[in-house]
């Protein structure tokens, strides 16, 4: 077989793979995130398994906690978020009434600069924005409960998880052998190298980042509660959970909680400190908490993730967001590699005048 037999078939496969997971979307979702929750959770069973534990005990251990830890958290956390996501839908238009009134002597102060006229056309503006963003909370609020009547459905489905956990997670070791036995032989150390490469990053990135969202979750809802804000932990919280997005969640969560902060408080003393607890937030994310749990070498950009998500959300859903990173850090790891091969490469080299390496005497000192 050719080279370019080779890559044909290589091609064929990846669009047939990815005709059948657009296909078998609608449930793929149990198997997908039973897929992660193996490779989250694989270091902790191969940590117990250098301490002599077999590999079904320390599986049976690791799946059976981190699923009860999961449920013991959503027992205790779901009915106070869902009730207050509830309570806040319903209070959604009156903040939007209040938000301009409580804007407006602010606007006033700029009459000298900009004229009355100015001023009445920032307050129109300000109000039709308010509705305009009245409406767009209310449909993502019906679209989320049509969301979650759906996820109610599939709690069956759902259910499913916890068991593809377990044997995958049991099986990991013999899966990546078996592959590494199907890899083209003459080629096995480079593309060994290559998924060592994207186990890194994923690794460096998904688990890093999962630890994150989590604390700024937590820190988020707790700063936000004990300044006094009105749902200030589901929207703390949310806030955190919606910061694997990069930059995209805490923006948003800004923006919703300081417009609640100017709703409800009527002194500014308190619109600020719920700023400064978003401030302090970003201060520790981005000089404590990131550079510590993801690092700055997993080589996935701000920007490619965001696009990778919103793609794989526009096209398969749920499950395209749980797949985006992978993917991301996948097709990411192939681009540097085939960029490299290309600057090695006479494509790129053809016509370049030699390098100079100078005469032998230096050639040995810089040795």
């Amino acid at each position: 077989m050719t080279n370019q037999q080779r890559a044909w078939a290589w091609a064929i496969g990846l669009m047939v793979s990815l005709l059948l997971l657009y296909l078998l979307r609608g449930v793929m979702l149990p198997f997908v995130a039973g897929m992660a929750v193996a490779y989250f959770l694989d270091p902790a069973c191969d940590w117990l398994e250098e301490k002599g534990s077999s590999r079904m005990v320390a599986t049976s251990f690791i799946t059976a906690g981190f699923f009860m830890l999961a449920m013991l958290l959503l027992v205790l956390l779901a009915p106070m978020a869902f009730g207050q996501a509830l309570e806040l839908i319903e209070k959604i238009p009156d903040y939007a009434r209040v938000v301009p009134d409580k804007i407006a002597p602010l606007l006033e102060r700029l009459g000298p600069y900009i004229g009355e006229d100015g001023v009445a056309e920032l307050l129109g503006a300000l109000k039709a924005s308010t509705g305009d963003a009245v409406k767009w909370l209310a449909r993502l609020a019906g679209g989320m409960v049509t969301q979650i009547e759906a996820l109610a459905n599939l709690l069956s489905l759902l259910l499913i998880t916890p068991i593809v956990s377990f044997y995958l997670l049991r099986d990991w070791d013999h899966l990546v052998a078996k592959v590494d036995s199907w890899l083209p032989r003459g080629h096995v150390a480079t593309i060994r190298q290559q998924f060592s490469e994207i186990d890194r990053t994923l690794a460096g990135f998904v688990r890093g980042q999962v630890t994150v969202c989590v604390i700024l979750g937590c820190f988020y809802g707790i700063g936000l509660s004990l300044v006094g804000l009105d749902f200030g932990f589901i929207i703390g919280f949310g806030t955190g959970l919606v910061s694997f997005v990069p930059f995209f969640g805490m923006l948003v969560g800004f923006v919703v909680g300081m417009g609640l902060a100017i709703a409800q408080f009527d002194s500014w003393m308190w619109v600020g400190l719920v700023a400064a607890v978003f401030v302090i937030g970003q201060i520790l994310e981005g000089n404590f908490l990131t550079p510590k749990l993801v690092g700055e070498r997993v080589g996935l950009h701000a920007v490619w993730v965001i696009f990778g998500l919103l793609a794989g959300g526009t096209l398969f859903g749920f499950v395209g967001v749980l797949l985006a990173v992978p993917a991301a850090a996948v097709i990411g790891v192939l681009v540097r590699f085939g960029m490299g091969r290309y600057l090695e490469s006479p494509l790129y080299l053809a016509g370049a005048p030699p390098p100079d390496i100078g005469d032998g005497d230096s050639g040995e000192a810089d040795a």
